[in-house]
């Protein structure tokens, strides 16, 4: 036990090994199917925000449209199922056959050409990292190379959600509108919406999560993540330095980006859907409170606060439908006041001191020692009986005795 306590406060991969127990062999054997299929879905949130930990927590670059590229992951991976869906026979009731339901409703006779590469599974799983990273790119050089940053920063990212919800809603004939993409149902000829397919689904997304917790604590470890950290506290000094410091922002933009592409590509897998609705300012908030409650220093804390909200979102709605938001609002409220660092924080302040305590090893108190003996003020003279006590040095003589 005092071993298993040295290896959980000194390790760094003990946080790690904790969540993956947890979430691969706990939660399995003690959720059925329909619950452990929607704390699929909390962990595919999850990858969100890892990517902000890295953004935010490490970059110091706080993005409030983390959303679009959720759902541009999302849409991608959407894109081929739904079209593996549309096949002629399966859609020989429609007025087009071949192509998907929502675009024979608003009267398409064909398949957009833009839509003809997702017809493949490579180009879907390319495009649901890739896409992500050139839009990143583009909105991150535009920004940081004119050192735009902070709240303008964010809130232009906010701008950039709102701009591609407006988009996805207006192009209804080509993106499915407010309904989004649904019914889907395959994946080159795989039902995904069967037991044994959910299954599957929610230990792959537990691999790739922990294999991107593991990407990212590498990046946190090398030089990059040194100079990351020394960006986010003092930028002006790591310019001066001679670094380029818009490089190093639109690097971690690119790659929290993609992170957010490969959990929302999780997401429609599990779910079966995506629509405009996982794309808005709303849900982008959102993501960011997963990393505020978790921790946004903590890539494993980030996880746990994603799987905290969102399964009280789910219990509140549930027991309170018509009070959940307001007590939604109250644990974001309180989590943030008791914990301001999350619940890393938590862990960092409170349980890891009490297992350092719990280390240190039991000893009796030693047994008081014997005062030694104090010696006498002068030196003993000849003759002198120390049970007799001696006159007093200033005492004035009184004469000899009289009988």
């Amino acid at each position: 036990m005092t071993r298993l306590r040295t290896w959980l406060t000194s390790s760094d991969l003990a946080g790690i090994a904790v969540l993956a127990l947890i979430i691969v062999v706990v939660l399995p054997l003690s959720l059925d199917i329909f619950r452990l299929n929607l704390v699929g879905k909390y962990l595919s949130y999850a990858f969100v925000a890892v990517g902000l930990v890295m953004l935010w927590g490490y970059g110091g670059i706080l993005s409030l449209g983390q959303g679009v590229f959720f759902g541009l992951g999302g849409y991608a991976m959407a894109m081929f199922l739904k079209l593996e869906a549309s096949d002629p026979e399966s859609t020989k009731i429609q007025s087009t056959p071949g192509i998907p339901d929502f675009m024979d409703w608003n009267q398409l006779t064909q398949l957009p050409i833009w839509w003809e590469p997702f017809r493949h599974l490579p180009v879907a799983l390319i495009a649901m990292l890739l896409v992500p990273a050139i839009l990143a790119f583009i909105v991150g050089f535009a920004m940081f190379k004119r050192r735009v940053g902070g709240v303008y920063f964010a809130i232009i990212t906010q701008a950039v959600a709102l701009v591609l919800t407006v988009l996805i809603i207006g192009q209804q004939g080509y993106t499915g509108g407010v309904n989004g993409i649904t019914d889907l149902k395959t994946m080159l000829g795989w039902d995904i919406r069967t037991d044994s397919a959910k299954y599957i689904l929610y230990f792959a997304t537990c691999a790739l999560l922990i294999a991107a917790i593991f990407l990212c604590r590498w990046v946190q470890r090398t030089k990059l993540g040194t100079l990351l950290l020394a960006m986010r506290d003092k930028e002006d000094r790591v310019r001066f330095s001679g670094y380029d410091v818009a490089n190093f922002k639109v690097f971690v933009f690119c790659l929290a980006a993609m992170l957010c592409g490969l959990g929302g590509a999780l997401f429609v897998l599990q779910v079966g859907f995506m629509s405009a609705s996982f794309v808005g300012i709303v849900p982008s908030i959102e993501m960011v409170i997963f990393a505020a409650v978790g921790g946004r220093m903590s890539l494993v804390g980030a996880v746990y606060g994603a799987l905290l909200v969102n399964f009280g979102k789910t219990f509140f709605s549930e027991s309170f439908p018509q009070l959940w938001l307001f007590l939604m609002a109250a644990l974001f409220i309180g989590v943030v006041m008791a914990f301001p660092n999350g619940l890393a924080g938590l862990y960092n302040d409170y349980v890891k001191p009490w297992l350092l305590r719990k280390r240190e090893p039991r000893s009796d108190p030693p047994d008081p020692k014997p005062l030694p003996a104090t010696p006498p003020s002068h030196p003993p003279v000849a003759g002198w009986n120390p049970s007799v006590p001696r006159p007093r040095a200033d005492a004035k003589s009184v004469g000899p005795a009289v009988a």
